[in-house]
Formats: structure tokens, sequence, C-alpha cells
């Protein structure tokens, strides 16, 4: 699985745009802002998500980390696939989140493909997961583990209150992050 990619923009006339790695073109669909920000010539560095199903193969990217994190919460939520999450993602990241915590339904029905279903859907989904990463205590050396700790928990399916619960109850100690992966489970499957 391509997690980032680093390369030489090639196209930006037609979404995917082309990033030459090595000579090798890789297509990467982006948002519409995104792509209007990239010029052909220069280097790019993008987070990667990439979509497998029965018949594709398409790699997602964004410039920072947070946008890839929001697109794939995004993709959590029933009936919104990529393509959809993508033309939502062309908001900024931060008025998304703003629309789910105040619950702005017409927000999201501006988007194309986005009815007022799908829109309430996003809200309810999304409003508990996005708990600001400022919940958790990352002023110590182990910000990287907690990130990856919090991340994989996400991708097991737990809610990001759940998890900010359960780290912020971790002991500080020197324990691997096999056994802090352990205690957490136990915990929130404790909660469940």
């Amino acid at each position: 699985m391509i997690g980032m990619l680093t390369g030489t923009i090639v196209q930006t006339a037609h979404n995917p745009v082309i990033v030459d790695i090595h000579g090798v073109g890789y297509a990467v669909h982006v948002p519409h802002q995104t792509a209007a920000q990239l010029h052909p010539g220069t280097e790019n560095t993008f987070f990667i998500h990439t979509h497998v199903s029965d018949d594709t193969l398409d790699l997602y990217g964004f410039l920072t980390q947070d946008e890839l994190n929001l697109f794939k919460l995004l993709l959590t939520v029933s009936g919104i696939g990529p393509r959809t999450a993508t033309l939502i993602m062309d908001r900024s990241a931060s008025a998304i989140q703003t629309a789910i915590m105040t619950s702005d339904v017409n927000f999201f029905t501006t988007i194309p493909r986005l009815g007022r279903k799908n829109a309430q859907k996003i809200i309810i989904d999304l409003k508990s997961k996005l708990g600001s990463i400022k919940d958790l205590d990352l002023t110590d050396d182990s910000e990287g583990e907690t990130k990856q700790l919090l991340d994989a928990l996400l991708s097991m399916g737990f809610a990001r209150s759940e998890i900010i619960s359960v780290i912020k109850k971790l002991d500080k100690t020197d324990i691997t992050m096999e056994q802090k992966i352990r205690h957490s489970l136990k915990n929130l499957g404790k909660s469940r």
C-alpha cells in the first residue's frame, strides 16, 4: 500500500494529476482546490489513500496528513465513496470540521452528489469522531507513538473520544507500542 509519494508534477490539466517518480507516472486524484495550487515541473509530496475495489485501484492525494485523516473519516460514513469525499475535501478542512461540529446540513448540501440525507449522516457519524487532537496530552517525547496508537485504534473502528479517554489513562512508563495497543484494546473492550 502506498502511504506517501514525492515527485515532479507532470500534468495538472485533468484530474487525476500525474506525478513522475523516477520515470513512473502515478495518477493521483486530488481535490480541485489542490490541483489549482500545483504547477507542472514542481516537486510535491502527497499523503496517499489507496482505494482498492473490484475493478479499480485509485490513489487519492492530499498535501497534509490532516487532510488525509479527514478524508479517511469521511469514507467511514455509509454512502460516501472516495469521489464524493474528494468533492467534500474541496472545501477547507477547518470549514468541514466546523460544519460537522455545528450541524450545518446546508454546508454539505451545496456539494455536488451530496443530498440532505447523506449530509445528515456525515454530521451524525463524524461529530463524535472529530474530537480535537488537543484533547490528547502530546507534550512529551512520545507524540509520534501516541499518534500511532490513536491511528491504529481508529483504524479498528473505535470512536476518537473513547480512544482519547483510554490513552489518557495509560501508564506513562516505558512500555512497548504492542503493550500499549493490548492495554488500550482491553479497556476499550470493557467500555462496549
